[in-house]
């Protein structure tokens, strides 16, 4: 090329996943018939009342134009009734909340307004690969925590403490956590708002998972003294099947808000406003509405916990989310090399552990966003491949 790419690219690859589509599209194409277990699109329907208000905002002639960089009152007022009826917390829609197009925008735009080049970002391993691309784009240096079964996934606040955190500007802390399912209590999240109000961080939890297969809804804001500190994403994405809306946001205190807003508002000139009209629908769906979801993952949780135990892999059953996360056995080489013997062997494509860090190398991870027959026709698939081999 005659114009080389800013330095920044080279801090980053391309995603996983982004790699792995375009094979299992190539082997679609010589006629495979592949099954994806490795990715948690919901596949599921929205709430049916945000499609029909969205069909009908989109039809009107005024909803087309250009919208506020902070969203239409309404849908932070839904975001606000949303996080008091079910976290139990209480924000204000003025200057408290933030919607977003998707929260993965969010960790992008939260590192554009704090992290200076140089400053030192907490970042879970396992963990959201996001948080360390991120990090890297924005000149910033990952200090990398680890996460362990034995602690159920939970940060170690003393060895965090030990390892020197004097140039530590932001923590990411992401519960329920994904990849491993783990859940965060009420003490978690008050000893973590303590430990970063002491040593001035940027607490940042990113909550999507909360709707899936959990009975607690928690968010950090509601530990004492959490907006002083703490910063909560949230999304629609996985708790109302709207991953493709792009439809998220971020809350916390006034001045934060006001420093992420700066940056929003130079990368993005608002959000279309039937999806904003219809994200308020879905925000009201009654509890009911969640409890049916929740019912078809449950079903499907159990075929996934079976052919994680026909991999011979040891897991969780009290874990959260829209995954199962497992733990291969020692007689396996490695999770990469299990994945890629499934998906050339069996045509099912899983995840491996170890793009999510280094602490997620002996670990696998398999969807529940695929309907019951194509679990079941996975798990023979599986079943015969392992037999045959």
């Amino acid at each position: 090329m005659k114009v080389k790419p800013a330095d920044r690219t080279e801090s980053v690859r391309e995603y996983y996943f982004s790699q792995k589509l375009r094979q299992i599209d190539q082997m679609r194409k010589e006629g495979a018939d592949i099954i994806n277990l490795g990715i948690g699109s919901p596949d599921q329907a929205p709430p049916a009342k945000a499609i029909e208000k969205l069909t009908v905002a989109a039809h009107d002639p005024g909803n087309h134009g250009y919208q506020s960089y902070t969203g239409i009152p309404a849908l932070r007022s839904a975001f606000a009734a949303w996080y008091a009826r079910y976290f139990d917390v209480k924000l204000d829609p003025d200057k408290e909340i933030l919607p977003l197009m998707g929260s993965k925008e969010g960790i992008m735009h939260i590192s554009m307004a704090f992290v200076n080049p140089g400053d030192e970002v907490l970042v879970p391993n396992p963990g959201y690969p996001t948080y360390s691309s991120v990090t890297r784009l924005t000149g910033g240096n990952i200090r990398y925590y680890e996460l362990d079964e034995g602690n159920g996934w939970l940060p170690h606040i003393d060895k965090i403490k030990d390892s020197g955190i004097e140039r530590v500007k932001m923590m990411w802390i992401n519960y329920p956590h994904m990849p491993t399912g783990a859940r965060a209590r009420r003490k978690v999240f008050d000893n973590l708002v303590r430990f970063a109000a002491d040593n001035s961080i940027l607490l940042c939890n990113d909550n999507p998972y909360s709707f899936i297969l959990n009975d607690e809804y928690l968010s950090i804001l509601s530990a004492d003294g959490a907006k002083e500190t703490a910063l909560e994403l949230n999304s629609l994405s996985k708790s109302h099947n709207m991953a493709g809306w792009r439809i998220g946001m971020v809350a916390g205190h006034s001045e934060y808000i006001n420093a992420i807003l700066k940056v929003k508002s130079n990368m993005d000139s608002g959000m279309f406003r039937a999806l904003q009209e219809a994200a308020v629908e879905a925000l009201e769906s009654p509890a009911g509405w969640y409890e049916e979801v929740n019912q078809i993952y449950t079903r499907r949780r159990r075929i996934v916990e079976e052919i994680m135990t026909i991999l011979g892999c040891s897991f969780d059953s009290s874990q959260t989310g829209l995954f199962v996360w497992g733990k291969i056995p020692s007689t396996t080489a490695s999770g990469e090399k299990l994945v890629d013997d499934i998906l050339t062997g069996a045509h099912v494509f899983l995840t491996p552990g170890s793009i999510f860090g280094s602490r997620g190398e002996r670990y696998i991870r398999i969807s529940l966003c695929a309907g019951e027959p194509a679990l079941e026709k996975a798990k023979s698939r599986i079943k015969s491949f392992l037999n045959e081999n």
